[in-house]
């Protein structure tokens, strides 16, 4: 399990980034693990948060079936869980279960302050946010739309696997998040990822220095691919 330190030294990176080099360590990568659709950020010029995942899944055109004592307790069973159920900082993962969706926001001023006192960083969601004008300072949000009622909002799960705009998380995983979206990211690809993401940069750099040289043709872009390829 990777301490808090560790995850920090991630958020140098930005989102893109963390794919590029999850890409060349692992080809799956390609074409899972991150998020596919357009996503509203809330603070798009914060650095990117990366946390372990909270999962919960949410549905608001409809009341719980839950009333009275039994509402509350797993109202307050879903914040232990936000809580103490894994380890530290956090990213809450939220799926949304209504067609369409963001019917009704779980996220808003109350709720935005809740998480972060409980120790998130922010969340990543196909549902909507509201109150965005008074949201907790600082947590970070990715979300579907943003609406303006909460209609009949509640949790009909939490501590499960989600999809949430085709990244499929299990609670625990790393999430890495920034104005682009959200990616997972292996424990075991820790390692390598500084290593790879400075082969990466110092390749790109060669070819960026060329197309932005007065004078660029294809044969010079040419010879920057070729002297890219010979950095390992």
């Amino acid at each position: 399990m990777a301490d808090a330190k560790t995850l920090a030294a991630l958020a140098k990176y930005d989102t893109p980034t963390m794919c590029n080099a999850l890409e060349v360590i692992d080809p799956r990568w390609r074409t899972r693990y991150f998020t596919t659709a357009p996503l509203v950020c809330q603070y798009p010029n914060a650095k990117p948060i990366v946390g372990y995942a909270r999962t919960v899944k949410i549905r608001a055109r409809e009341k719980s079936s839950l009333t009275g004592e039994a509402a509350r307790k797993h109202r307050l069973d879903y914040y232990s869980y936000i809580e103490s159920g894994g380890p530290r900082p956090s990213i809450v993962v939220l799926q949304d279960l209504d067609e369409p969706k963001g019917f009704g926001a779980f996220w808003g001023e109350v709720q935005s302050n809740i998480h972060k006192g409980l120790g998130a960083l922010g969340l990543v969601t196909d549902g909507s946010i509201r109150d965005t004008h008074v949201w907790a300072k600082g947590f970070q949000a990715l979300a579907g739309s943003v609406g303006p009622s909460h209609a009949w909002v509640h949790a009909v799960s939490f501590g499960e696997p989600v999809t949430v705009h085709g990244m499929e998380v299990v609670p625990g995983d790393i999430v890495h998040a920034d104005r682009h979206g959200a990616v997972i990211v292996p424990e075991a690809a820790l390692g390598e990822i500084h290593k790879t993401v400075k082969l990466l940069v110092a390749r790109e750099k060669v070819i960026i220095a060329a197309a932005k040289r007065k004078g660029v043709t294809v044969a010079k872009l040419t010879k920057a691919f070729a002297d890219a390829d010979e950095i390992h």
